[in-house]
């Protein structure tokens, strides 16, 4: 994970915790008397706590797997974080798509050229190069892509020799 997503991640994680302490003391002060109409509020305050609780709860184990610890967790992942593999797809369009780890990782706007590890179409290129053709599940069933290149972090490339 890089210095700024870690940042990102932390900053995210002071947010929620603040709101989750704003949600538990508005949650103490509501009235709870009344009859059973009077306690949508709480509900919603309810739910909302626990949806805050549930985001501590994934930028924690993110926060704590480490610096270089992807979502997949090792043996799952399909390459490495910072991977660059450019694809032919069967239209004929050629693209080329970052491989992250994690994805709060993904730059603003970059969302259509990047992917995950553990995604469909990144755990595809794991042990293939440049030349081979690979099929990945999508929603719409199986597809396939021609691997253009292949580049891993470090600028080790991986082809056909």
């Amino acid at each position: 994970m890089s210095d700024g997503t870690r940042a990102r991640l932390e900053q995210e994680l002071r947010t929620l915790r603040d709101r989750r302490d704003e949600l538990t003391a508005d949650a103490r002060a509501l009235d709870t008397t009344g009859d059973r109409g009077d306690n949508a509020d709480p509900l919603r305050e309810d739910d909302e706590i626990a949806r805050v609780e549930d985001r501590i709860a994934e930028l924690s184990r993110l926060l704590a797997a480490g610096p270089g610890a992807g979502s997949a967790g090792g043996a799952e992942a399909g390459v490495p974080d910072g991977t660059t593999a450019t694809l032919r797809f069967g239209d004929g369009t050629e693209q080329a798509l970052q491989v992250v780890a994690i994805t709060e990782e993904i730059p603003p706007g970059r969302e259509d050229t990047t992917i995950t590890t553990d995604s469909p179409l990144g755990l595809a290129l794991a042990g293939h190069q440049a030349g081979d053709t690979i099929s990945y599940s999508t929603p719409a069933g199986e597809a396939q892509a021609y691997l253009v290149s292949i580049e891993f972090p470090g600028g080790e490339r991986a082809g056909r020799r």
